[in-house]
């Protein structure tokens, strides 16, 4: 048999980045494991509440404690653990590590768990899929025919279907839709995972899943050099059967807060599984939720010539037969000219009732079986099959509309299978597909082989929208639909028309006439269901295949959910995201902020139920597993107590507390979550001791509420918006979630991660390649906003030799004699104000979790600074300071641990000579950045260019034959022109604006003819317009007018000019600098370095301006 591991292995190396050298790498790997095995060895990561025997319980509040002694509690949503950790796993989870590491660092006490989701479908459909290809093929699978072994490729995109309710939001993408690999069995999936196929039986039982995947996933995060305390691991479901405990109360208080109900409610549904399918059963489909029409039922009048010969003897003849097509917008039905059908498309008429029967796809009627439509609960009745274009001309009745004898049925090309029932009622006044479609058709009727007249009822006003009365009309005309093939124009008109018609349009018509269409929509609804005349139909949204590989329905099930979106619920939850005052929930940007309130929005209630899969029990109905996003909502406190329950995952040993599951009763989660006060009932009962249940409390009580959550943005939709709905109902307001931080996806190297494609990467494929440091460093360098990030390897690998050659340079450094003691200040000003300026900027990006922008001030630009420093020594002709080297190196190892602690530990211990490890570091303490220093700083860079670029011009007029008086391979002079004062016609420009500009408005007082005038007197209008519009922009921007009307530069240029001067004739190979400092107008300047007034005769000296000297080469003679 072919190895799959092998293929897949092959078919990644032919896309991933192939490492050259890895000596250099392999050195960086070696310390690594030295400091990971230290800190492991010292506990460093173990964080603990201040004890009840120092501190006891009540004594001080819990938020006093909190305040006296500041905590820090971070989290992401732990993993399923059906498989090893990929790097994007690791991208989201370095935005708590990177934070983490740094609030230590600013002497918090940190708490960083982490969890093994386990519970769902996923594990158990695996294991049975296995159970069964064992017995096809034996333990090792060695009757597996090699011929029959598929081809690993690249899932077919699926089809996306228009999002039909234009005001709902929606995430692009979700966990499942990125998962796509295709191989027909389970066996070589796990083979290409690098499972050896020997042991690969063993994941037959579910339960070897949950023994091999989580040390996997804390070595690789160990490995990658986390701060996690390793204490407080745990696997969800019943194998652990304190969490199994915490669920079980978790789900009896919602019971009890009326949180969860029972009842009929349309779910996603798998007939294969027999039960609903949630989001982490799915293969497919993540994220895809029931989407509720209304049918109407058009009943038959008359069916067309064709129709009445397909279906003679194949129904009673009293049989009432309707089409059913299915609308979101039943408040338009008044408005019905025509039903559309696809003359392509086979459809069947099913028997839904005794002498009813619907005329729709297949698909339609298998979502319809489930949702107490037909008279057979799950049973479908076909009669007859009918091709859509034998339908063409059959007269319908249109429930509401004006044409009371009828509409006709009629062809409609774009018409899917897999989108509603296949049948589309016709309402031209407020539908621009259904105009474009009605008005070609009155075109081309002999075309399309019907009657022309049937294409052209009467399109009568039913809405009132601020655009027009006949919306769909005015659209199309806007936007030049000239038929039905123009698909993009029409999806954007259709859009359109949805959301000014629901938000902004009035009845003309009907029973609810004068009233905003979002008020008279339900009423319709319920007016035509009522009325017999429609009756509501669901199906998913998107398509969705569950994990057994059952393309899946909707069904109408009595089952028990939570009741989310319950209006006072919704509304305290809203107010929390909403965050007005402050004290709300932190989503770190509008983008996600709005997101959230759009979730809220739309979510209702959620199935909280299974009957397979792994899970706990649900308490009062045990033949049902609480399915997986509803065990997962507040197990972050969880990890606030689980080192006092067990001291291994799966709570066989017990931990600090010496407490049995069994003592964990309810009222005992109940005082540990602050929800009541401590009895003598709950003593009795548990018989857990009074010590250890306030100890208990008082780790959940310090280390909560949380106060960072890190999930990818898929999860709004679900997870996330799920845990602050429990955690409000479950929790005081003091210890909800404090902020939600959300990001995109990973790519990796600029592409969608795939394995199909070889694009993919695990976190233990990435530390294995670059090391723990260059991969966080990469990590960080992604990005940090809602949009998709780019791990891209070329950064991992150039930072490999980046850190190794900074070490060596370190330690060069550090054994160097050769160092100046005295300062300087020039060089080492400079220097020591760019180091300081730097390291406040990384505090500040630090703090607002902008990783990347902090990884640029204290590693890539730090390094430029050094590297600059060193270069302008060497121009000097003067060593390093030794003070401001080692200040470089303890400011590097320092700003650079909470990114890459491995490197800054052996920079610390073993260059420093530090007593104790880098991880109890504090962030480092350095002066304000000096503001003239480091605008002096910018001027010597910018100047140094402005020389080169100078000297290069030169060139270029000589090589043009403009210029033959410099020759920059003879001796050669620069002459560098300074000036104070800017020119009179810009100093009268800022008193005009001055003068002209309101700042309480934030506008000019006269005219833009007026301002031109009195600009032309000034003189050099080609110069002056220019600067005064870019004064007005700049106060228009905000800024202050005393910083956009100030003339001073806030460095002595003519100071540092001269100091330049020697490291400028080593750089350039001058024999001579002269700087004059001239005034406007004057033909002499004052010398600078050799005293006394020179006459000025170069013409170049006119350009300097304040800031920005000008630049004259010359050849001299030796």
């Amino acid at each position: 048999m072919a190895n799959l591991a092998q293929t897949m292995v092959g078919l990644q190396n032919t896309t991933l980045k192939d490492l050259k050298g890895t000596e250099k790498r392999d050195s960086l790997i070696a310390l690594e494991k030295k400091y990971q095995q230290q800190w492991e060895q010292q506990g460093l990561f173990d964080a603990n509440a201040p004890s009840t025997t120092d501190i006891p319980l009540h004594s001080i509040p819990a938020a006093e404690l909190r305040e006296k002694f500041p905590k820090f509690f971070g989290t992401i949503a732990f993993p399923y653990t059906n498989g090893r950790l990929h790097v994007g796993h690791a991208f989201s989870f370095s935005k708590v590590e990177f934070h983490v590491g740094y609030l230590r660092m600013k002497g918090i006490n940190v708490l960083w768990p982490q969890g093994y989701h386990c519970t769902g479908l996923p594990i158990k459909a695996c294991a049975d899929k296995l159970c069964k290809e064992v017995g096809l093929f034996g333990q090792e699978f060695e009757n597996y025919k090699e011929d029959e072994e598929p081809v690993a490729d690249a899932a077919a995109k699926p089809a996306q279907r228009e999002r039909e309710d234009v005001t709902k939001f929606t995430a692009k993408k979700g966990k499942a839709a990125a998962k796509s690999v295709k191989m027909k069995y389970q066996f070589q999936i796990m083979q290409a995972m690098g499972i050896p196929l020997q042991q690969i039986h063993l994941f037959a039982d579910p339960a070897y899943w949950l023994e091999y995947f989580p040390p996997l996933c804390k070595l690789d995060l160990s490995n990658f050099g986390s701060r996690i305390d390793w204490r407080r691991q745990f696997v969800t479901t019943d194998a652990n059967p304190y969490f199994d405990a915490f669920v079980r109360w978790q789900m009896i208080r919602l019971r009890e807060l009326n949180k969860i109900k029972y009842g009929k409610r349309h779910t996603i549904y798998s007939i294969k599984d027999g039960q609903p399918c949630m989001d982490h059963d799915r293969s497919e489909g993540e994220g895809v939720n029931p989407q509720l029409y209304v049918a109407i039922k058009m009943q038959v009048l008359e069916f067309a010539s064709k129709a009445q010969e397909t279906l003679r003897g194949k129904l009673p003849d009293n049989a009432n037969v309707f089409l059913v097509p299915a609308t979101l917008r039943a408040e338009t039905m008044y408005g019905q000219v025509a039903c559309f059908v696809s003359p392509r498309v086979t459809y069947g008429i099913y028997e839904a009732a005794p002498n009813e029967y619907y005329v729709m796809t297949e698909r339609a009627a298998k979502n319809m079986a489930h949702q107490e439509i037909f008279a057979e609960e799950g049973v479908i009745k076909k009669t007859a099959d009918i091709q859509g274009s034998d339908l063409i001309g059959t007269l319908v009745n249109a429930p509401l509309s004006f044409h009371k004898g009828g509409v006709r049925v009629l062809p409609m090309e774009s018409i899917l299978e897999t989108k509603g029932t296949g049948v589309v009622t016709c309402v031209p006044s407020d539908s621009p597909d259904d105009y474009a479609t009605i008005s070609d058709l009155a075109k081309k009727a002999e075309y399309y082989k019907i009657s022309k007249e049937w294409a052209e009822l009467e399109i009568i006003p039913i809405i009132r929208t601020p655009t027009s009365d006949l919306l769909a009309l005015e659209l199309v005309k806007k936007l030049k639909i000239a038929s039905p093939k123009d698909t993009k124009q029409l999806k954007e008109a259709k859009e359109l028309a949805y959301k000014e018609g629901f938000y902004q349009g009035h009845m003309l018509v009907g029973d609810f006439k004068g009233e905003k269409v979002a008020d008279a929509k339900p009423k319709v609804r319920a007016q035509l269901i009522e009325a017999g005349l429609a009756f509501e139909y669901a199906e998913p949204e998107n398509k969705v295949v569950s994990r057994s590989g059952d393309e899946c329905t909707v069904a109408l099930m009595e089952q028990y959910y939570i009741d989310y979106g319950e209006e006072s619920w919704r509304a305290i939850a809203t107010e929390y995201v909403e965050n007005k005052d402050g004290n709300g929930l932190n989503t770190y940007s509008s983008d996600a902020r709005n997101a959230f309130l759009g979730v809220l929005d739309w979510l209702k209630q959620w199935a909280c139920a299974r009957t397979y899969g792994l899970g706990s029990r649900l308490p009062w109905a045990p033949e049902f597993l609480v399915e997986s996003l509803s065990d997962s909502t507040i197990y972050m406190s969880y990890y606030t107590i689980a080192h006092y329950l067990h001291s291994d995952i799966f709570g066989r040993e017990k931990g600090l507390g010496d407490i049995a599951p069994d003592q964990m009763i309810d009222e005992v989660w109940d005082y540990i979550f602050c929800r009541t006060e401590l009895t003598d009932d709950i003593l009795t009962r548990s018989k857990i001791s009074k010590e250890t249940l306030e100890a208990m409390r008082r780790e959940f009580e310090y280390f909560y509420p949380l106060d960072l959550r890190v999930s990818g943005k898929d999860l709004i939709n679900n997870h996330l918006t799920f845990a602050l709905y429990n955690h409000i109902a479950l929790f005081p307001r003091e210890y909800w979630p404090k902020s939600f931080r959300v990001n995109g996806h990973l790519q990796l190297n600029g592409e969608k991660m795939s394995k199909s494609t070889g694009n993919f990467m695990t976190l233990d494929d990435v530390v294995k390649k670059f090391g723990a440091d260059a991969s966080r460093i990469a990590l960080a360098d992604a990005g940090d906003t809602i949009s998709d990030s780019n791990f891209v390897e070329d950064v991992a690998d150039s930072t490999i030799l980046r850190l190794h050659s900074l070490r060596e340079w370190c330690e060069e450094v550090s054994k160097s004699q050769d160092l100046r003691t005295e300062k300087n200040d020039f060089e080492d000003a400079l220097f020591d104000n760019e180091m300081n300026t730097l390291i406040q900027e990384a505090k500040r990006h630090y703090e607002d979790t902008n990783y990347k922008m902090a990884l640029k001030s204290c590693f890539y630009d730090f390094i430029n600074a050094k590297d600059v420093y060193r270069a302008t020594c060497v121009a000097a002709g003067i060593p390093m300071n030794k003070d401001l080297a080692f200040k470089y190196i303890r400011l590097q190892a320092l700003s650079l641990t909470p990114i890459a602690p491995h490197w800054a530990e052996y920079i610390w211990l073993e260059i420093l000579g530090e007593s104790r490890t880098v991880q109890l570091a504090q962030w480092p303490e350095v002066p304000e950045a000096n503001a003239s220093l480091t605008a002096a700083r910018a001027y010597v860079l910018a100047t140094q260019s402005n020389i080169t670029s100078a000297e290069s011009a030169q060139v270029k007029k000589m090589a043009k034959g403009k210029q033959v008086s410099f020759d920059p391979k003879k001796p050669k002079r620069l002459t560098i022109y300074v000036i104070r004062e800017f020119p009179r016609w810009q100093n009268e420009c800022i008193e005009l604006v001055k003068e002209t500009w309101d700042m309480t408005t934030m506008t000019q007082k006269c005219t833009d003819k007026e301002l031109s005038g009195r600009v032309a007197k000034i003189g050099k209008v080609k110069e002056a317009m220019p600067f005064v519009q870019r004064l007005k922009k700049r106060l228009r921007d905000g800024e202050p007018i005393s910083e956009v009307t100030e003339r001073k530069l806030a460095f002595d240029e003519c100071k540092t000019v001269v100091a330049m001067v020697p490291s400028l004739k080593r750089v350039a190979g001058l024999s001579a600098v002269n700087v004059l400092l001239v005034t406007e107008g004057s033909k002499t300047g004052s010398d600078l370095i050799h005293g006394g007034v020179v006459d000025v005769k170069a013409p170049f000296a006119e350009q300097a301006v304040p800031g920005q000297p000008s630049f004259l080469f010359e050849n001299i003679e030796t």
